[in-house]
């Protein structure tokens, strides 16, 4: 599942509780996450995996300076997470490149996972937002590809790729990402993005204006989040389905501004 929850932003304690209701719900086993906060000793990543039992990792945005002007408090961190059922074997960051772009700390996150019979190597990303910022992305995406080209090796289980990437699928930096339509980043690797094995009949928009946290910001409904798998040998990591997950109040309260999508891969 990959799911970017909205930071601290509304009624944050309600959405909270709707979060992990919706977790509940679901069972992923893993989860990345993206606008998770941290203020002291509280993270919401953690609170998430214990109430969960799932083991979890996180990295703080090291710029977060314009997510605290329109929060107007300063001492709440803001970064990506994973959450997963498997123990995390090891983790690292990279710093996305923002060129002469907006620099709010944008990262990617990558955990191998313990899980049973093969390790997974799992990444989630958060790319910059402003609609004009395509050539930004660009830079994020080839910088995003080199990072799990240097981590895929530990296991023959394919990389999976989560993470919002705030770009429409026939962008040029989704195009990029994934190599199936222009040339790879990396020669030879590409990446399949999971909603091509979901109904077509389902709701594809990630951010969905009937959802009114993304109403009110006036823009279109579209699907800007993401799970990307790797192609596998023998079968493993195939994509079986895709969805969303998270579309529709908990309790009357709307969990983010965000759909969640999950996929069913096989093992």
């Amino acid at each position: 599942m990959t799911w970017n929850l909205w930071w601290r932003f509304g009624p944050w304690e309600q959405r909270r509780d709707a979060i992990l209701a919706v977790l509940r719900q679901e069972r992923p086993d893993v989860v990345g996450l993206q606008e998770v906060w941290a203020q002291g000793e509280e993270n919401l990543a953690g609170w998430l995996a214990e109430q969960l039992g799932m083991h979890w990792t996180w990295v703080a945005s090291d710029a977060p300076e314009r997510f605290h002007k329109r929060l107007g408090d300063p001492t709440v961190d803001v970064g990506n997470a994973v959450l997963s059922r498997w123990p995390i074997a090891e983790r690292d960051t990279l710093p996305l490149p923002v060129g002469d772009g907006q620099d709010d700390g944008r990262t990617a996150l990558y955990a191998l996972l313990d899980a049973p019979g093969q390790r997974i190597p799992f990444f989630t990303a958060h790319l910059n937002s402003p609609p004009h910022e395509s050539a930004v992305r660009c830079l994020q995406v080839r910088a995003l590809a080199h990072f799990v080209a240097a981590k895929r090796a530990v296991s023959d289980f394919p990389p999976v790729i989560t993470g919002d990437f705030n770009a429409e699928p026939d962008s040029d930096e989704l195009r990029l990402f994934g190599g199936l339509k222009t040339a790879p980043v990396v020669r030879g690797q590409v990446f399949i993005d999971a909603w091509r094995l979901a109904d077509p009949s389902a709701p594809e928009v990630t951010w969905d204006v009937v959802n009114p946290y993304a109403e009110q910001t006036f823009e279109r409904g579209s699907r800007i989040d993401y799970v990307h798998v790797s192609p596998g040998h023998g079968g493993i990591g195939t994509i079986r389905t895709a969805r969303r997950a998270g579309d529709a109040p908990v309790g009357g309260v709307w969990p983010s501004d965000h759909t969640a999508v999950l996929a069913e891969l096989d093992e």
